[in-house]
């Protein structure tokens, strides 16, 4: 099978090297791993670890700490491919990605990492202008902001003891990333359902705020995605415990 097409101007991989390479690239970086961990190093971690990341979550929740990582791990690189659409692992040959919310894929080597609950959750403006709701059933009457991603659509199911209460959510603003539904919420267009991994800043500073907490919501969870049929190299490990540690609070 033919890799490469050598030119004039050089060499460039055809179709079959272009698959090839990522493949190749993580078994010569395994077997490495493998040689210093024979010999009790593997706690001085070096090269490139390659994480794929939501844009919204990595530029809350993970650029922000990456000095700490790269002062913990000197010899680490670390590439980011933000896209909020499920890349392919070996395809593109990343070592960890981070989603939320429901996987479907059984065959998935995966492991939870974090959990947030569902929040009612706008600025105090819109609260101040609109009223604050009561009941779960009061957010008929609100203008809301649909975040066309969750898996829930617009409507909810909220629980208190033994309490429960459906409720579907109206608005004339329909979003698919979370970079536009933070900012359309900011802008007092209407209340929104998200978790803290949306706003825990704005939670924090009071920027938004959040209702119905006496109520909850069916919790987001984030999960450690690894490469199907393969373990976890080091690396990714690392950054999976050092994110774990950066979402505690």
């Amino acid at each position: 099978m033919r890799l490469l097409l050598r030119s004039t101007r050089g060499l460039a991989p055809t179709e079959a090297g272009t698959s090839f390479y990522p493949r190749a690239r993580r078994m010569i970086e395994e077997a490495d791993e493998a040689v210093l961990a024979a010999r009790g190093a593997a706690t001085t971690l070096s090269g490139r670890v390659r994480v794929s990341a939501a844009v919204c979550f990595a530029r809350l929740h993970i650029v922000p700490k990456l000095p700490l990582f790269l002062a913990e791990h000197p010899g680490l690189e670390v590439e980011l491919l933000l896209e909020d659409r499920k890349v392919d692992l070996v395809e593109e040959g990343v070592d960890l990605a981070l989603r939320m919310g429901t996987l479907t894929d059984p065959a998935m080597n995966v492991r939870k990492i974090a959990e947030q609950r569902r929040r009612v959750i706008a600025t105090p403006s819109y609260f101040e202008r609109s009223g604050i709701p009561q009941t779960p059933a009061d957010l008929i009457g609100h203008e809301a902001v649909i975040y066309t991603r969750d898996a829930y659509g617009e409507a909810f199911t909220f629980t208190r003891g033994t309490d429960e209460m459906s409720v579907a959510l109206s608005g004339r603003v329909r979003i698919s990333a979370t970079d536009g539904l933070r900012a359309a919420v900011f802008a007092g267009i209407g209340l929104s359902i998200a978790s803290g991994f949306a706003f825990g800043p704005e939670l924090k500073s009071g920027k938004v705020m959040s209702v119905l907490d006496d109520w909850t919501l069916p919790p987001i969870e984030l999960f450690a995605v690894y490469p199907s049929g393969r373990m976890a190299n080091t690396k990714a490990r690392a950054f999976v415990s050092f994110l774990e540690d950066c979402l505690k609070d």
